[in-house]
């Protein structure tokens, strides 16, 4: 199998994804689906302290958050990303919503990767379409 340029990488936490390949396979599906090219792609699973502090520094925004990305790309149509997701906020969020953490993670993965396509959720109208697509990407995944 070919190695794809999509990375998983931890800070302050110890933390592997489960199927990592099968997930990296759903990653390169998504952005096949939306005719984007792949340069790279990191996701990086970090402590809420270590994206607060990221949140803080660089979006000047003093809150917790499960994610952040940076869209490191000059050219529209290529996708070159960090997707940094706190797993702190992953469990408790999967446990408010009552579903499993890889579950939330899987969705707030896809949450990540629907930024760097170009898709936003600042206003009501955008948030609802971006679950619409955040459940889309998760029906592609076939674990």
């Amino acid at each position: 199998m070919q190695e794809l340029p999509i990375e998983f990488f931890t800070e302050e936490i110890e933390f592997e994804v489960k199927n990592e390949e099968k997930v990296k396979t759903w990653l390169l599906e998504i952005i096949s689906k939306y005719d984007f090219e792949l340069e790279s792609l990191n996701y990086i699973f970090c402590s809420d302290e270590y994206l607060h502090q990221m949140n803080v520094e660089y979006l000047e925004h003093d809150t917790l958050t499960d994610v952040i990305t940076f869209d490191n790309s000059d050219f529209d149509g290529v996708i070159e990303g960090d997707v940094f997701i706190s797993i702190d906020r992953i469990v408790d969020n999967a446990t408010t919503f009552n579903i499993s953490p890889e579950e939330e993670l899987h969705r707030v993965m896809a949450h990540g990767l629907l930024h760097l396509l170009g898709f936003d959720d600042k206003t009501p109208e955008k948030k609802a379409l971006m679950r619409t697509k955040e459940n889309e990407c998760l029906d592609l995944l076939k674990l």
